[in-house]
């Protein structure tokens, strides 16, 4: 056993030691809805946040997919801090001052009873969702940081230490929920040795515009509707993507860049992210509006190459810390794959608890995960990370379709128009594309995503 992990047991022995059945470590969507799924169950289960309340140490907002939420609060739209319901999902293309878009407008989206996406800020949805587990009978421990596991001496998590004054917390099952660079996941050995490589900076400004703005700029149908917009080519040398989406009476821009590349070019988020905002296609959204906050947060991008041991003796990993983020550049998730493993992982531990330990957790989630929408789509999209962040998709393709754009509706009269193909082939060539390299990376992504 490593020495940072080994604490006397005589420290949490005695009367003064507050016991749980278990102890979630970080009050986020994963570990609320483990909260609540072990709250149901009749666990008496302590939910420890950080910050001085839950989502307070989160950016303002973001895109949440419900239908996972939907099947384990059924009841959620009766309650749930909505901003605004996507009802249109675009891609931008744009090199060089130019921009392709592909848009999608679907108003059954829109339906209230049952939207396919909406915005929220995260400090209120992060407090909804932990106020459902402390409803259900967790106990929530604000202003409280997770220090140290405690080990018994068969290697069994029996404590967890914290910042709080007195002995570490006793329990049986210890679910870390705390974040991308999860402390516990690295202190319990779990984590594959994920470097730099393997996690984005997300960077994010909040501008204010007012509901009325917003939706004559966004053109959406009726008030209470928005617009996601995932940008790519918008970040220079350094591979990642942009993003755009309206909330209620704010808009969020913001970039996912790679670490690596970051460090590579010397580049500075800020002035990248000022970058996009000045573009032709986007700065007519944003203009006027008034900054309201800037922040920045590490996402777990890598993907199923990258998943943790999602547990041990005692412990499970959840959420960001089990790199459940599914980014697969047609499809960018988050919240909703947390959801769906912190609610695995709060039912292993029950399974656990209810066998009086016959039913190993671990085994139970690992399988549970691997078995769920979260493992299934992580396994089959595993290449879609390092095949977005390559330079045929990052530089390669907005070029390609801004070039391909510009051949097939510039008019050169008296010029004939050309075939689709003899455009197809003219953008290629001004793109750098070969016809060779261009097959290949058409087959790498039906490889990929077909």
């Amino acid at each position: 056993m490593p020495k940072e992990m080994e604490v006397p047991m005589t420290a949490i022995e005695g009367g003064n030691a507050a016991y749980f059945d278990a102890v979630v470590v970080g009050a986020g969507p994963a570990g609320s809805a483990a909260a609540l799924v072990l709250a149901r169950g009749g666990a008496k289960v302590a939910l420890l946040e950080r910050g001085t309340e839950p989502g307070s140490k989160n950016l303002y907002g973001g895109v949440i997919y419900p239908a996972i939420l939907a099947q384990l609060i059924p009841d959620y739209l009766e309650s749930v801090p909505i901003e605004r319901r996507i009802t249109r999902r675009i891609t931008m293309l744009v090199d060089d001052g130019r921009a392709t878009w592909l848009a999608h407008d679907n108003p059954s989206w829109g339906d209230p009873a049952a939207p396919n996406a909406f915005t929220a800020y995260r400090p209120a949805f992060d407090s909804w969702l932990a106020g459902l587990a402390v409803a259900a009978g967790a106990t929530l421990l604000p202003s409280t940081t997770a220090t140290r596991l405690v080990r018994d001496a068969y290697g069994h998590v029996a404590a967890v230490a914290t910042d709080r004054e007195g002995p570490p917390l006793r329990t049986r099952m210890v679910i870390a929920a705390d974040g991308a660079n999860s402390f516990l996941a690295r202190q319990a050995g779990l984590m594959k040795g994920a470097g730099a490589e393997g996690y984005t900076l997300g960077v994010k400004r909040v501008l204010g515009l007012g509901a009325e703005e917003i939706e004559r700029r966004f053109n959406v149908a009726s008030p209470g509707e928005g617009v996601d917009i995932e940008i790519l080519g918008c970040t220079g040398e350094v591979p990642g993507g942009g993003f755009l989406y309206t909330n209620s009476e704010t808009v969020a821009v913001g970039l996912v860049l790679s670490l690596t590349g970051l460090a590579a070019t010397k580049s500075r988020p800020e002035e990248l992210l000022e970058r996009l905002q000045r573009h032709p296609s986007i700065e007519p959204l944003l203009h006027g509006a008034e900054p309201l906050e800037y922040g920045a947060h590490l996402i777990p991008e890598a993907g199923f190459s990258h998943w943790p041991r999602l547990g041990s003796k005692g412990l499970l990993v959840a959420g960001d810390a089990a790199f459940a983020c599914l980014a697969a550049g047609l499809w960018l998730e988050g919240v909703n794959y947390a959801i769906a493993s912190g609610a695995e992982a709060g039912r292993a531990a029950l399974a656990e608890f209810d066998s009086h330990g016959a039913a190993d957790a671990a085994a139970v989630y690992a399988s549970a995960m691997e078995a769920s929408f979260v493992g299934i789509n992580h396994r089959r999209l595993r290449h879609a990370p390092r095949l977005v962040m390559s330079r045929a998709t990052q530089v390669g393709l907005p070029r390609f379709a801004n070039h391909l754009a510009s051949e097939i509706f510039s008019v050169r009269d008296p010029e004939p128009k050309p075939g689709l193909a003899r455009a197809a082939y003219a953008a290629a060539h001004r793109s750098g594309v070969s016809p060779l390299g261009a097959g290949a990376a058409v087959l790498r992504a039906l490889r990929t995503f077909g």
